[in-house]
């Protein structure tokens, strides 16, 4: 090959990033290179097999599949061979020259310059043929698709560009050689390899083969004449898909590590359930629930779900339809007896089969997630702390599922005094007072502004445990979720409050008495504010502040109005109802003013601080403050 041949092209920026943190970075545990080549070799053989399903010729007369090692101690090298589906020209530039993987950039946003830090971080985004660069200074890849007859050679040494020629190439699939560096000879020895596969690639449904070298004619300690042996291939995995073995017969090491291959991922999976379904519908499930949040969890183009497999067949990676959108986190496959074999997306959008796994699978992992909320809190906790708000997208999705995601979901609350979500609606309810028949919650931009919230005076008063949501998907959530356990939730912030049996007949009475020293009040702001506002009422919600906004029952919450307005959405016009305090000293004030100008701007004054309060902002915020500093002025003459 000439170097006239050769085309040298640049590698990605981001490429560039990760290959520098790879060579440079103090990698904690640089054997997993060899998990991810050979878990990449591994997905080759099974595009292939797919693939073949309609087109036998693709095989080439070769239909056994497998993944090959082989070292070459003098050359200091290891090579990862498969006879899968290999790569043509175009296809070798866009894989090995390009990360086309969604979040990238988030990955480099979360570098922190910490090298043993950010090596971790290699790991989690799942870059597997770029983790080759942790032990070699030059690879090369030679490779060929199945079907066609033009082979190509990539190689780089991992700096800011890599070469790429055509080649002769007689068998199909890739070939990846690394030359290893200096210090990382101990992957030459052959038993380090076998231990390798062992502990990461023994689940891989196809034979791992290790090149055992020729053993020379030799004689025996006797004199015996020990005859030679040639070199051969040896399988050194177990080479049975691990989802057809028996539970008992898996270990949690086992199980662990198959989830690093299907799930791409460098940390170890928070739980998993596998189970056979025998009946109507046959089909074997693996599913897995992950430590953490992948950094693109929220990105809409992201493509999540189950591997699918039929008879062991690998079908397809990313089967969104067998898990809902809420559950996009969860992990694994399924092994279909009753789909057909060369099922497609489009097949499996409205199929009988396909929902009644989907239901079954969902179910599943609601299930797992319940066991654990009960048995393992603390890893419940961690679990809700990286999926918490994409659960919460449940309610509004499921209906059915409603309730049994209701008890996955937690909570804030006056009563816990911290950030953290810990309470379920369970806990709540048997802590609930004597006579309380609702649930209540208030939902605000920050927990901060929640907790602080002047609707929770009367609730603080009485001991009265509250809610606290602050995500942006709450307001959306609560409104499709209405009631748990035959008790209705109801927001502090939306109607009038009626706090049932938990106020005695000596708080009502004192409560009409201070209505009766401002009467007349309520008709004098209506008229001030006019259209401004839907409705004004006293309320006896409040102890420290003067007044609130509220919402009517049937009008969008303010906190709803922003979420739509911050999508873009049309919000329907709806006034607030103000809610005046008759017992705060402003009020009575206000109720003593005989001036009406100043009465007006008092009122103004008093809404827009409710508004404040409710909404963070306001329409016309030089206006309060114009009408605030002549008030004040007013009060020093």
């Amino acid at each position: 090959m000439s170097a006239a041949q050769k085309e040298t092209l640049g590698f990605q920026t981001e490429v560039k990033q990760l290959l520098n943190l790879m060579i440079h970075s103090l990698y904690s545990n640089k054997e997993i290179f060899l998990r991810e080549l050979v878990s990449n070799a591994s997905d080759a053989a099974d595009k292939l097999r797919y693939l073949a399903l309609q087109n036998g010729d693709l095989y080439e007369g070769d239909a056994e599949l497998r993944v090959r090692l082989s070292v070459n101690k003098d050359a200091k090298t290891i090579t990862i061979s498969d006879n899968g589906i290999g790569m043509t020209r175009d296809e070798v530039i866009s894989s090995l020259g390009t990360i086309a993987k969604s979040g990238t950039a988030d990955f480099f946003k979360n570098l922190t310059g910490d090298q043993a830090k950010d090596s971790q971080l290699i790991g989690q985004f799942g870059v597997g043929f770029y983790s080759a660069f942790i032990v070699a200074d030059k690879v090369t890849v030679r490779t060929r698709k199945a079907g066609e007859s033009e082979a190509v050679e990539w190689e780089s040494q991992g700096e800011g560009d890599f070469t790429i020629a055509e080649i002769e190439k007689a068998e199909r699939g890739t070939e990846i050689t690394l030359h290893l560096r200096e210090e990382e000879s101990e992957f030459l020895e052959t038993y380090r390899l076998r231990g390798i596969v062992t502990k990461y690639s023994d689940h891989i449904s196809i034979p791992v083969e290790l090149y055992k070298d020729p053993v020379p004619e030799s004689e025996g300690p006797d004199g015996e004449k020990i005859e030679a042996q040639p070199g051969e291939w040896e399988a050194i995995n177990k080479a049975t898909a691990l989802w057809t073995r028996d539970k008992s017969e898996i270990s949690d090491e086992e199980y662990k590590e198959f989830y690093k291959h299907v799930g791409h991922d460098w940390e170890e999976p928070l739980t998993w359930a596998h189970n056979k379904v025998e009946g109507k519908t046959e089909y074997t499930s693996l599913l897995y629930i992950p430590k953490k949040a992948p950094f693109d969890l929220y990105n809409r183009e992201r493509q999540a779900g189950l591997k699918l497999y039929v008879q062991r067949v690998f079908i397809m990676d990313d089967a969104e339809q067998f898990m809902p959108s809420y559950l996009r986190f969860v992990k694994g496959l399924l092994d279909s007896n009753d789909l057909p074999l060369n099922v497609s997306r489009e097949i499996l959008q409205d199929n009988k089969i396909t929902q009644a796994i989907r239901k079954g699978c969902t179910s599943r992992v609601l299930k797992m997630l319940e066991r654990m909320g009960k048995n393992k809190p603390e890893d419940y906790q961690a679990f809700w702390n990286e999926f918490g708000n994409v659960i919460k997208e449940g309610p509004a999705e499921d209906f059915a599922n409603k309730d049994a995601i209701a008890k996955l979901l937690r909570f804030s609350s006056t009563h816990t005094d911290e950030k953290t979500q810990n309470v379920s609606l369970e806990q709540y309810i048997e802590r609930m007072k004597e006579g309380q028949d609702k649930i209540y919650y208030v939902v605000a931009d920050s927990f901060e502004a929640a907790k602080s919230s002047p609707h929770l005076e009367i609730f603080r008063k009485k001991g009265i445990e509250v809610l606290l949501l602050s995500d942006r998907v709450d307001e959306w959530m609560m409104s499709h979720l209405t009631e748990f356990n035959e008790k209705p939730l109801q927001s502090i912030t939306r109607g009038d409050l009626d706090l049932g049996d938990m106020d005695d007949e000596e708080t009502k009475k004192a409560h009409e008495e201070s209505e009766k020293e401002v009467e007349g009040l309520v008709e004098r702001v209506k008229t001030a504010l006019g259209d401004k506002v839907k409705e004004v009422r006293f309320t006896h919600r409040l102890t420290d502040s003067p007044a609130c906004v509220v919402a009517d029952d049937h009008d969008m919450s303010s906190q709803m109005q922003k979420l739509m307005e911050q999508v873009g959405q049309a919000v329907p016009e709806s006034k607030p109802v103000f809610e005046l305090n008759p017992e705060h000293q402003l009020v009575k004030h206000l109720n003593n003013e005989q001036d009406e100008d100043k009465f007006g701007q008092w009122a103004e004054v008093l809404l827009d601080q409710a508004m404040l309060a409710e909404r963070g902002s306001l329409k016309d915020p030089a206006g309060f403050v114009s009408r605030l500093n002549k008030l004040m002025l007013d009060l020093q003459k």
